[in-house]
């Protein structure tokens, strides 16, 4: 008869220590905001990204954005434990202390700024730096808990990804590179509210002041359905510059046409469960639409 499997105990708690670290840095997030990271640095030059950059910017920026998610989860720690989408994170559940936490995010964010201003350039490593403080201090301490506006404003620290691809390959700041920054800034609003809908009572109960929690749902649907007509306008920027050409225009205008229409049956034929599908289909909207900047870009160029 075959023996049971023993695993050590010192094994299985190290295993469990390795997934909670993980779980912290927010790693779907982060997956979404690399690929706007890669397009940015794609766009930025006419032909190959040189591997230097692309490599030790994808990594410091990935890291220095798992720790701002990691401070996230700290900061955040009191309310998560008593919301059902996030009262099983690490911290809420004790997997984690909080010192541990704190030495992780903390870490993790002092070696990714490394890497950026050694192996990349020093520009990209502040504005990576400024971009963890507004997410992880402006928004998550302060904003989240003083406005409803928190996501419109906040939104400018999550719409920086492409901008930090674009300087580490150039070391410049340039036009083109902020008119995907103000994409991803206009698409955060109607993205986050449409979670924020369903899980008002959540916000309430912890005293965030989301948009449908101090204003209703009703005027939240209206905000959402203006703001994807804002947002396709936003998404034909980089056509109107020259940065893009047809394939992104038919692209863009067909994803932006499914988010409007999505955003209408919210405001007009509202049902159950329908404000999470809004929030679901609004990250394929950015992933895709990015997608297909990068396909025009090596196909239009």
């Amino acid at each position: 008869m075959a023996k049971p499997l023993i695993i050590p105990a010192q094994s299985m708690s190290f295993s469990l220590s390795w997934r909670d670290y993980f779980e912290m840095t927010k790693p779907k997030v982060v997956a979404l905001m690399l690929l706007t990271v890669l397009v940015g640095m794609c766009l930025a030059l006419p032909g190959a990204v040189p591997l230097q950059p692309l490599v030790f910017g994808m990594l410091g920026i990935a890291m220095m954005a798992g720790s701002a998610a990691a401070f996230n989860h700290l900061i955040d720690r009191r309310i998560d434990g008593l919301m059902a989408r996030t009262y099983n994170r690490p911290l809420p559940k004790g997997k984690l202390s909080v010192n541990k936490a704190f030495s992780f995010a903390f870490s993790l964010g002092g070696l990714g700024f490394v890497l950026l201003y050694w192996w990349v350039n020093p520009l990209t490593a502040w504005l990576t730096f400024a971009s963890l403080i507004g997410y992880a201090v402006v928004y998550t301490a302060y904003l989240k808990r003083a406005t409803p506006q928190n996501i419109v404003i906040g939104g400018l620290a999550g719409a920086m990804p492409p901008l930090l691809g674009w300087t580490a390959v150039t070391n410049e700041l340039h036009g083109n590179a902020l008119l995907l920054v103000i994409i991803i800034f206009t698409w955060t609003p109607p993205h986050f509210w449409a979670l924020a809908i369903h899980r008002k009572a959540e916000y309430a109960k912890v005293d965030i002041p989301m948009l449908p929690v101090t204003h209703g749902v009703e005027f939240t649907k209206t905000c959402i359905l203006l703001y994807t007509f804002l947002l396709a306008l936003a998404c034909l920027l980089p056509v109107l510059v020259g940065m893009s050409g047809p394939v992104y225009l038919v692209g863009s205008s067909i994803l932006s046409c499914g988010f409007i229409y999505k955003a209408w049956q919210l405001k007009y034929h509202d049902e159950p469960g329908l404000a999470m599908r809004v929030f679901t289909f609004s990250i394929y909207h950015l992933m895709l639409l990015f997608v297909v900047l990068l396909v025009d870009h090596y196909l239009w160029s």
